[in-house]
């Protein structure tokens, strides 16, 4: 068969299985969480009162509903990016104006995100301004979005171009081995952003001021220096202007390494659950969890950018995704772009494997954190988590395994008690 139309018979076999499992997937999910809306699970009745169950089944709900028109726009843009020829008709537009060359290809990479962003503009302000505003969560003014919006394309063009650029000139002058040099780069630039996040990136759009709780700083500093961890200090962030939702995370490598609380989790939790809900993000560090998914997401880098440098050599890559290369110019924005947004095309159906894997480890660092504090005080912040995040207690179980990265609350707190027992 000519390889032009087998591509494109399977990206469209492909997209059309994509949509419908998603499709399925939420209707499932949707099924599942409003048959349980009525009463409260009988191992949560006596923690967890009717209203907050309820409020976290309307709130899945409702994402569930966005969910399944974002499905539909999403493949409908990829159509019209590959198939219907937007992305062909956008790069003949930009040579009308200026002439072939890295730069230009540059700027085709910079149209399609413009255009990109401002057609999913519309939902996610739909997101954030509606649904998060409708059960209590959206803290964001017009006024810091906007401020936000234009740092972020601020640090994007700052940073992001001459990456891009660098990715492209290594395209055209980097040989036959051109993927091996291009993913060099990209781990040079990844490790440089993680390095620089916490004091150059993060600042930029949250205030970071030091704990000044001193009793959780000694619960904090006990328990770091018995999992053997160093950081340069503990922080508070001031998530609360922006959201309800709260987390405490670590940020940075090496010497730069923090431990930062969200303002909003201090005020949820007492001290004790504090320092349960660190061991926990500490048994992430003891189990090498995030050195691990680094090296698998250097590796499947490695893995894409050699299908690139094949790939981008085919004339039936181009073609049967609606493309028609040029012969006179370079194509290796185009090959780029198109290969990013095919690529979660085919990969969908790995999502389950990805999910499971995250579980798992969230499962060893919640054994890692019952075994450095007490298991009451983890299931008690945990709760109180699900309950002020608004978190469904009762998801549809094969909606977990294509999308949980973390275990449902009912499996974590009985894997939690049958440890402590």
């Amino acid at each position: 068969m000519n390889p032009t139309l087998t591509l494109t018979y399977l990206l469209v076999a492909a997209l059309f299985t994509n949509v419908l499992l998603k499709l399925w997937l939420n209707a499932r999910q949707v099924r599942h969480v409003a048959q349980h809306r009525p009463e409260v699970p009988e191992a949560f009745a006596t923690q967890i009162s009717l209203a907050d169950h309820q409020k976290a089944a309307d709130y899945t709900l409702a994402k569930a509903k966005v969910s399944q028109l974002a499905i539909l726009m999403e493949a409908a843009v990829l159509i019209g990016w590959t198939l219907m020829g937007g992305l062909s008709a956008l790069n003949a537009l930009i040579l009308t104006y200026m002439t072939p060359g890295l730069w230009q290809q540059v700027v085709l990479v910079l149209a399609f995100s413009l255009v990109g962003g401002l057609i999913d503009l519309p939902m996610s302000l739909y997101q954030t301004f509606v649904l998060e505003q409708k059960f209590g969560f959206n803290k964001m003014t017009w006024k810091l979005w906007l401020s936000d919006a234009i740092k972020g394309l601020a640090l994007g063009l700052v940073m992001g171009v001459p990456f891009i650029a660098l990715v492209l000139w290594l395209m055209q002058a980097g040989g036959v081995h051109w993927w091996l040099w291009a993913w060099c780069a990209l781990l040079a630039w990844q490790l440089f952003l993680m390095a620089i996040a916490p004091n150059v990136i993060m600042p930029m759009f949250n205030q970071f001021t030091p704990l000044e709780d001193e009793s959780l700083k000694v619960r904090v500093n006990g328990l770091m220096q018995r999992a053997g961890f160093k950081a340069k200090g503990f922080f508070v962030m001031d998530g609360s202007k922006r959201s309800a939702h709260s987390n405490a995370f670590f940020t940075g490598f090496g010497a730069s390494k923090r431990v930062v609380f969200f303002d909003t989790l201090l005020k949820q939790l007492t001290p004790s659950e504090m320092e349960a809900v660190l061991a926990h993000e500490l048994g992430h560090f003891k189990h090498r969890h995030i050195f691990k998914m680094m090296a698998t997401s250097f590796v499947m880098s490695l893995l894409g950018l050699a299908l690139l440098g094949f790939a981008s050599q085919q004339i039936w890559f181009y073609t049967g995704l609606g493309v028609v290369p040029s012969l006179t110019s370079g194509n290796e924005a185009v090959a780029l772009l198109l290969f990013l947004l095919v690529v979660p095309v085919f990969t969908f159906l790995l999502a389950p494997l990805s999910s499971w894997r995250s579980r798992v480890q969230e499962y060893e660092a919640d054994a890692y954190a019952v075994s450095q504090t007490p298991a009451a005080d983890l299931s008690s912040a945990l709760l109180k988590l699900y309950q002020d995040n608004a978190s469904t207690l009762t998801p549809d179980p094969w909606y977990v395994k294509f999308y949980y990265s973390h275990p449902p609350a009912s499996l974590r707190l009985a894997r939690m008690q049958h440890a402590q027992a």
